[in-house]
Order: structure tokens, then C-alpha cells, then sequence
């Protein structure tokens, strides 16, 4: 075997990027389970102990050190499906958008033009900005659209008259902006929310963007604190010099304070002792703190996390630093400065006219320190001087001296309020904050009167600085609201059941594999499994460092894997098992076992990989985590199959160790087999016709029970206390909604699913609060002594259900195509292809026929859904893979010198007799551990896994009895490559 050195390299390397990528999560729980013996059961407790410590060392290399903010930003990452919380969808408002552009004009058919594009946008596929623009054709109207929009403040952007596709590129672009500027804002609100891991993600293509935030167990706070529209403010501000003398009198109020209580907490006993500010007492509860600092922390509580702005001067005496910025905390005290600032003491010492704001973000040069700025409120409601609607354009360019910078222009009303502010800080050499959701974007000084509305802002700005400032000056002036179309929370309890049935799946899975692969192949079997266990260690340091987040789907995608590894050991095999019966000695029936299989691996791996590719371009959220781990799981699959098992025999046959591929009650199954698959093919043709008739049947008569996902509507988990009557709860909550409720038993007789389209067409806050409560009005009813709770809830709104629906559609059709195209390339000829297709397309035929004829029948639930449309492009690829097998040794057998010799159909029979014992060990194989997965991989999963399961089955039977015996029809029987004419005797 060659280059035998740089695959150990490989396997080493890739062994210790693994464990590094995992140490990160090993530290993190060590970390939090301190966290959790610290609390002893108080949330509030853990949380603040987590903060302070956030930006302390705790994982220490030698070569590089990491505080457990950046070690927590390294870990494997659970999914809220695993650890529970909230994931939302926010929609930004378009309609409200171009409202606001074109100055909100009252004209009757530009309005309806707005409002038939709204209506139409939850069924269509085309933007909200394209729609309106051919609604507003349609209505006949002669005033060309562009000139609502050309107002004085887009007088530079826009002109009356422009064309559509104009029109068009600057509507675009402004939503784009408001999207944008919406994420940032979005981002930085959920910072301060100070959520563990969150994932916030814009979804390319659409005004929506996707929030997941693990272990949230506060939905009214998230939602109120997402869906607060933002406003851009400009504000006065207070020189240091001003402030400090407050800060010193605020620091000794401090002191006093916390020493009164630090005394009477110490006539309690530790038993009863209640702390009167936990976060003002935590750094000497942790004991990490020397006496002399633990004294300073008495003396200066204040000055002890907060770093007054001041700078060595002349003579090395300290000096109070210029400017509004008042002081700096690191990070993890932040919160513990807030809380001295909040308590009464202090509030009541501090002016009407200061407001204490935080900058936006840490510097470049400082990461883990932000700045504390001075504000000065004005007017009798102590608002800004100035708001962000006078802003008529902002842009990130670059100053004489090539320096980053953010110009800024103004309308007539706002430069003339400008210039005004600007005179009076320019006598004090004052600060201007520019101020969103209370939070200090900059803070630029003011050196002269500015005139005219355009302004050029300056500092230690990087590139990205000056791009996030413009886009948040740009979209200030358009306020646009975000609101939740879609939302699913997780409670923990739910969380905790499904890790459980995760971990029990993965286990027996593994056990499953191992034990098969030994009884089977003797000590080839040790050797597979050997495979086995390093590719699942592959797989976590992968999806570790890749930042994935595991999910419950990624779990069966793991558990998936482990059934599909085993797959190129198989083949492998059977190959050798073949060569071996040949006479040839063990070294050289490896050699040609591995050297014969490779073309089949390959390309039964790399479709199943492009389904994966599919999904994970398609899907969202847990879909995504599935996609991520298939296609991870291959390539490690195929790493660890092909050369990591070859190394283990090349060292096993260098000390003659004896190498078994079999034992005696294994060595001949289906070894001789000599079905005649062409011959029998018309009956299993119509069994096949008779079975997707019955299926299309049910579809259409019967048809589907829809998840919420494709739908819309809402979804909750309920647990009772004790079993409950399934017909009463339906009863019930039918009465309270006054329209038809769907209810299924949800894996325990205790536990129901609800779903319900009662205001499918409302978002709002209102409208959760009205399911809410009627759905608890009609739970309630059921039987008053049996309590219940509320263990998770989704919403989705109309539009996302109709995008989910067409994504999942698209996502097939494209899966199809690009399998069939792959096959045409691999195989050059149309019949395999269509062959494959044809086999493909029965698979889900059935299995899609086989969830209608099910529901209701069977006691779980089979709802059409996004884990479903996985569940069947999974079946694809797999079934794909069976015959792409079947097809490498048809192309195999019609290239050897006697193929011509030979019936075309003898050639198939062979090529699908000789792969038959592949077929059916692989195959079982993977039923197996998803036999495992159905029964013990919990409710969450229970429909995705049947699907497969089933899928699998019908898969295998395609595959060799309808996809190779249709390419013999599809060549009438005859061989590809007519046989070479033999050469006519030439007549001298």
C-alpha cells in the first residue's frame, strides 16, 4: 500500500485536532458544574457566577490561554431541541418600509397596490418589493411609482421619473439595509440579554432572520426585548471632568452601604444567610481574591470594577482623560456595575440630566473591555437633541490621510438643527453620542460649527466599524418593526427526555453495530469496528470544530452514520471474500478487495453525500444539524473504511497475524446465489404498480396530516399529571376555540400534542396571549385534579409555512435531478439514470402513500414536515446508494473481454446475484440501528425514523428488482456496446 506514512500522519493529525476541538466543551462542563455546586439550585445564583468569571482564565495550554467566554464560543454547542429555550423567526416589516420611503403617501392606488403585494407575499415566492411593483402596474395607474418615492430626502437615490428596474434596485437595496441594520441590532440586544451560545442568522434571499437562544426559560422578556422597535438618537453629552467628582461620591455611598450590610450579615447564620446584592458580595464569596485586593474591593466597590477615564500627564501624574467617556469595565463586571448603579442609594444621588450608557462593543485593542459614556438628556422629557429621521444618507469611505471614516448628509431641517448643536459643543470641545437602544455606537467630538448637514465622523474606527455605523445612521431614519412569524420553545424538562433518548439510541446503536459486524466477520469485524469507534470520534471533533450545533436529528444522524460506515467495510469484504474463494492468498485478496471496491464506495458515498448537500442548503434549524452531521459522517466514514482499516491490516499482515473475513456459518451466505431477477422482473413490476396505486389512492382521498411547519398555526406540548382522555381533551379545546383541534398522543399516555389554526394569520402578542389562554380554558376542563404543563409550543406564521412547503418541494425536485445528473456522468448512459429515477421515485411514492394509509392507525404521530421531507431525500440517497452498487458491477461485468459473448440480462443477474449478499448485510445493517432509533430515540423523532426505516426496506427492494432489471428493458434486452464488426476479406 502506498503513501502508508501520510495516512498515519492523517490519523494522528486528525486524532489531536479532534481532542482539541472537544477539550473545549470537557472545560466548559467542568466549569459549569462548579457553576451549578456554587448555585445549589438558584438560577440567578449560577448565572452571575458564570458572569464573573467570564472573562477569567480557565483552560490553560501553555501555548494559549482561554477565559470561558472564548472556551464557551469553542464548544460543541446543544441544540434547543437537546437543552431547551427559544428559537424565533423575526420578519421585518417591507410593507412598513416602503411606507415610510415614499413619505406615506394617501394615494388610493399605490396604497392597494401595497396591500394586494402583502396579501399576495404569503402564498408567492417573489419579494414584497417586486410584487408590489407589478400590483401597482396592474391598477393601470399613470404616475410613474418612482415618483412617490423621489421626496427631498432620497432627492440623491431616486428621481422622479427613473424606471422600474430602477425603482426596483433602490427599494431592494434599502431593504436590504433595514435587514441589515435590524441583524445588528437584533445581535447586539440578545448580547445584553446574555444568552449562553445564541445563534442568530439572516436567511439569505428573504427580509427574516433566525434566532435560536439555548436555555431561555423567559419567553415574555425575549419577546418584548426582540420585537421593541429601535430608534436612532443624537445626544449632548458630559465631560469626564464633570462626572468623576459624582462617580468618587457614588463610590464612597458604595462603601458605606455594603459595609452596613456586610455587618448584618454577619449576625445571621450561614444556614439562613440571605446576601443583600449577590453580585456585590460575589467576589468574596469565590476566594480568588488576595487580602490587599479583597480590602480595595471593600474600600472602592465601585472603582474596583470600574476603571475611571484618566492617562498619565505631565510630571507621571494621573489626569482625568478628555472627552464623554467616564471609565471601562471588563465584560464579566458590567453587570455588577449596573447593579451598584440601579440600587436606591445611588439613584437618588445621581442628576436628572446623566444617563450612564454603554458603548456598543469593546475595542480592537481592548476585546474585553467596554466603555461607560456620560449622557446629557434635554428638554423638559429628557429626549435626544436630535433624532435619526433628519438622516438622509451615510456612507463608510476613507479621509485624506486614508483613515476610515462615516460621512453623513442631512435633510434641510436636521442641518439646520445640526448646525446649532454642533455651535454649542464646539465652544466646550463637547461630545455628540449617537445613541441606539441605549447603547453608544460613537461618541465624536465636536471641534467646529457644523453647516449644510454634512458631517464626517473620525476615530479609531476599523473598516467594519465605519460599515456598522453607516448602516445603523441610514437606517435610523426609517424605523422598521420586527415581529415573530415563527417561534418554538423548548422547556427544559423536554430537553433533558430528549438527550436521554439520544444518548440510550447512540448507545444501543453502537453496541448493535459491534456486536453484528464481529459475529459476522470474524476478525474483519474487529477491524470495521475499530473504524467504527474512531469515525464517531471524528465526527463530534469535527462538528466541534466547525461550531455545529448538535440536535436531536444530529444525534440519528450520528446513529445514521454508524449503520452507513460499516457500508464501505462491507463491500470491501465481500470483495475479498470473492478473491479469497478464487484461490488467491490473503495479502493479495486484501490488495485487490480494497483495489475493486473503491469505485462502488465512492459513488454510492458521494450521492447520498449531494442529498445531504441538498438538505443542508434547504433546511433550517434541526434539518440543518442533520445535513451538517450526514455529510460529515461520510467523509469521515470514508477516511476511516477505506484507509484507516487497510493500515490495520497491512500491520496485522506484516507479523503474520491470521485474518478472517468470516466464520464457518457466515463463509457461504448468498455467495452462490443464482436468482433470475430478468426473468421474474414483469410480476415484481406490478406488485410494485399495485402498491403505488393503493399508495396514490390514499394520497389523494385520504391525504396527509400536515405539521405545523407547512400549515401554519400553533403546536404545544402538554404532560398530565396522571393518562389523560384523548376525546375529552379534543372536546374541550374544540369548544374553546370554536373551530376543529387536532390532538395526538405524544409517546406517553400522559403527554398530548395540540395543534391548532385558530388566528393562523396573527403573529402578535395578543394573539399568542388569546391561544394561550383558551387553550388553558379548555385544558383546564378536562379533569381539574389531574394537573398539567405546558412543555413546549411553535408557532408559525402563513408566509413561513408556504416557504417551508415550496423549499421542501424544491429541495426533492433538485435532489432528483442532481442524482440523475451525477449517474449520467459516472455511467454515460441515459438507462442507468432512468433507472435510478425510476427506483427513487417509487421509494417515495410508497413511503409518502404508506404515512397516509398510517395516520391514525399507528400511535404516533405521522405528520408531512420538515423532519419528514429530510426523512425521505435521506431514503433517496440511500436507495440511490444500493444501486449505484448493483449498476458499478453491471459496468464492471460489460467491460471484461467475454461480456459481448453473454446476454445482457445474464450480465444484470450476475452483477445483482454477486452484490446481493452486500446488499442485504448493509442493509440490515442500517435497519437495525434504526429499529433502535424508532423505539428508543424518543417521540421528537419517532415519525423521521420510521420514515427512514420503511424507506430503507422499500429502498433495498428497488434496488434489485426494479432499477437494474428496468435498464435492461430501457436497452430492449441488448448490450450497450454492439460487438466490433468483423473485417470483410479483401479481394486481391
Amino acid at each position: 500500500m502506498q503513501g502508508k506514512g501520510l495516512i498515519k500522519f492523517l490519523v494522528i493529525a486528525v486524532s489531536i485536532a479532534c481532542l482539541y476541538a472537544l477539550s473545549f466543551t470537557f472545560v466548559t462542563r467542568k466549569v459549569e458544574r462548579d457553576a451549578e455546586n456554587y448555585a445549589q439550585g438558584d438560577m440567578a445564583r449560577e448565572k452571575s457566577y458564570l458572569d464573573s468569571i467570564a472573562g477569567e482564565v480557565v483552560y490553560n495550554l501553555g501555548f494559549a490561554k482561554y477565559t470561558y467566554r472564548e472556551a464557551k464560543a469553542q464548544e460543541l454547542a446543544l441544540g434547543l431541541d437537546l437543552k431547551g429555550g427559544m428559537n424565533v423567526t423575526m420578519e421585518i416589516s417591507i410593507d412598513e418600509l416602503i411606507r415610510n420611503l415614499a413619505d406615506n403617501p394617501k394615494d388610493e392606488k399605490f396604497n392597494a397596490a401595497l396591500t394586494a403585494a402583502i396579501s399576495k407575499s404569503k402564498t408567492s415566492q417573489k419579494s414584497l418589493v417586486n410584487l408590489f411593483i407589478e400590483e401597482y402596474k396592474a391598477a393601470g395607474s399613470t404616475t410613474p411609482l418612482s415618483t412617490y418615492f423621489a421626496t427631498k430626502d432620497n432627492a440623491s437615490l431616486i428621481k422622479a421619473g427613473d424606471s422600474d428596474a430602477q425603482l426596483e434596485s433602490f427599494l431592494q437595496k434599502e431593504a436590504d439595509n433595514a435587514i441589515q441594520n435590524s441583524y445588528k441590532v437584533l445581535r447586539t440586544r440578545i448580547d445584553k440579554f446574555g444568552v449562553a451560545s445564541p445563534n442568530i442568522q439572516i436567511q439569505q434571499g428573504t427580509n427574516r432572520i433566525l434566532i435560536e437562544l439555548p436555555g431561555v426559560n423567559d419567553e415574555q422578556r425575549v419577546r418584548k426585548l426582540l420585537q421593541g422597535s429601535a430608534k436612532l438618537e443624537f445626544y449632548e453629552t458630559h465631560a469626564n471632568q464633570e462626572v468623576y467628582p459624582l462617580l468618587e461620591n457614588i463610590n464612597k455611598t458604595l462603601s458605606a452601604t455594603l459595609k452596613v450590610a456586610s455587618t448584618d450579615d454577619k449576625a445571621t447564620t450561614d444556614s439562613t444567610k440571605k446576601s443583600d446584592d449577590l453580585l456585590a458580595n460575589l467576589g468574596a464569596n469565590k476566594n480568588t481574591k488576595d487580602s490587599a485586593a479583597a480590602k480595595l474591593s471593600q474600600e472602592n466597590p465601585l472603582f474596583d470594577v470600574l476603571r475611571p477615564a484618566v492617562y498619565m500627564g505631565e510630571n507621571q501624574q494621573m489626569a482625568l482623560m478628555p472627552g464623554a467617556m467616564v471609565g471601562s469595565a471588563e465584560l464579566k463586571d458590567t453587570a455588577k456595575v449596573n447593579a451598584f448603579l440601579n440600587r436606591p442609594e445611588v439613584k437618588s444621588i445621581i442628576p436628572g440630566n446623566l444617563k450612564l450608557l454603554w458603548s456598543v462593543k469593546p475595542e480592537a485593542k481592548t476585546p474585553n473591555i467596554l466603555s461607560l459614556y456620560a449622557i446629557r438628556p434635554a428638554g423638559v422629557d429628557n429626549g435626544p437633541v436630535l433624532t435619526g429621521d433628519v438622516i438622509t444618507n451615510a456612507r463608510d469611505e476613507f479621509n485624506e490621510r486614508n483613515e476610515p471614516v462615516v460621512s453623513m448628509q442631512m435633510n434641510s431641517d436636521g442641518a439646520r438643527e445640526w448646525k446649532k448643536i454642533t455651535a454649542k459643543a464646539a465652544q466646550g470641545h463637547q461630545s455628540i453620542a449617537i445613541v441606539l437602544d441605549n447603547v453608544v455606537y460613537s461618541a465624536p467630538g465636536v471641534n467646529e460649527e457644523i453647516a449644510g448637514g454634512n458631517s464626517s465622523i473620525s476615530g479609531s474606527f476599523t473598516v467594519e466599524d465605519t460599515k456598522d455605523l453607516a448602516n445603523v445612521l441610514k437606517a435610523g431614519r426609517l424605523p422598521t418593526t420586527a415581529k415573530i412569524v415563527e417561534e418554538a420553545i423548548v422547556g427544559p424538562t423536554l430537553g433533558q427526555s430528549a438527550i436521554d433518548s439520544g444518548v440510550n439510541s447512540a448507545v444501543i446503536g453502537i453496541v448493535l453495530v459491534l456486536v453484528f459486524m464481529i459475529a459476522y466477520y470474524n476478525t474483519a469485524g474487529l477491524v470495521a469496528n475499530i473504524a467504527v469507534l474512531i469515525n464517531v470520534f471524528f465526527i463530534m471533533g469535527v462538528l466541534a470544530s466547525l461550531n455545529a450545533v448538535l440536535t436531536l436529528p444530529g444525534i440519528a444522524g450520528i446513529v445514521l452514520t454508524m449503520g452507513t460506515a460499516v457500508d464501505a467495510n462491507v463491500l470491501i469484504y465481500e470483495r475479498i471474500r470473492e478473491e479469497l474463494a478464487g484461490g488467491k492468498s490473503i495479502r493479495q485478496a486484501v490488495a485487490d478487495g480494497y483495489k475493486h471496491a473503491l469505485p462502488s464506495i465512492l459513488d454510492s458515498q458521494i450521492t447520498t453525500f449531494l442529498v445531504g448537500l441538498v438538505l443542508f442548503f434547504f433546511g433550517t434549524g434541526p434539518i440543518l444539524g442533520f445535513a451538517t452531521t450526514l455529510m460529515v459522517g461520510i467523509i469521515t466514514s470514508l477516511f476511516t473504511g477505506i484507509f484507516l482499516t487497510r493500515i490495520i491490516f497491512e500491520w496485522m499482515l506484516e507479523r503474520d497475524m491470521k485474518i478472517k473475513v468470516s466464520f464457518p456459518w457466515s463463509a457461504k451466505t448468498l455467495q452462490n446465489a443464482n436468482f433470475q431477477f430478468i426473468k421474474k422482473r414483469k410480476g415484481l413490476y406490478i406488485v410494485s404498480i399495485v402498491i403505488v396505486i393503493a399508495c396514490f389512492a390514499s394520497i389523494f382521498i385520504k391525504g396527509f396530516s400536515q405539521g405545523v411547519d407547512f400549515q401554519g398555526g400553533r403546536t404545544y406540548t402538554i404532560r398530565y399529571d396522571k393518562p389523560v382522555d384523548l376525546e375529552a381533551v379534543r372536546q374541550n379545546l374544540d369548544d374553546a376555540f370554536q373551530k376543529t383541534t387536532e390532538v395526538k398522543v405524544f409517546g406517553a399516555a400522559n403527554q398530548v400534542r395540540v395543534t391548532t389554526t385558530y388566528h393562523v394569520e396573527e403573529t402578535s402578542d395578543e394573539a399568542d396571549k388569546e391561544v394561550l389562554t383558551k387553550l388553558n380554558d379548555g385544558l383546564s376542563k378536562v379533569d381539574a385534579s389531574n394537573k398539567y404543563e405546558i412543555l413546549s409550543s411553535q408557532k408559525v406564521g402563513p408566509s413561513i409555512a408556504t416557504d417551508m412547503k415550496a423549499r421542501s418541494i424544491y429541495a426533492t425536485i433538485f435532489a432528483l435531478l442532481i442524482i440523475a445528473v451525477y449517474i449520467l456522468v459516472r455511467f454515460r448512459k441515459w438507462q442507468y439514470s432512468a433507472g435510478a429515477a425510476i427506483a427513487t421515485v417509487h421509494d417515495a411514492i410508497i413511503v409518502l402513500g404508506l404515512f397516509s394509509i398510517l395516520d391514525g392507525i399507528v400511535p404516533f404521530s405521522l405528520d408531512i414536515d420538515q423532519h419528514f421531507i429530510a426523512a425521505i431525500l435521506t431514503v433517496l440517497g440511500y436507495s440511490v446508494n444500493d444501486t449505484v452498487v448493483v449498476f458499478d458491477r453491471i459496468r464492471e461485468d460489460v467491460n471484461k473481454p467475454n461480456a459481448l459473448n453473454k446476454d445482457f440480462g445474464e450480465t444484470i443477474n450476475h452483477a445483482i446475484n454477486t452484490t446481493l449478499s452486500r446488499t442485504v448485510i448493509t442493509s440490515l445493517t442500517i435497519v437495525f440501528v434504526l429499529a433502535v432509533l424508532f423505539i428508543f430515540g424518543g417521540e421528537v423523532i419517532r415519525g423521521f425514523s420510521f420514515a427512514i426505516l420503511i424507506g430503507i426496506i422499500v429502498g433495498t427492494y428497488s434496488s434489485i428488482f426494479l432499477a437494474a432489471p428496468a435498464v435492461y428493458d430501457l436497452s430492449k434486452g441488448k448490450h450497450f456496446e454492439e460487438a466490433p464488426k468483423k473485417a470483410e476479406p479483401v479481394t486481391p
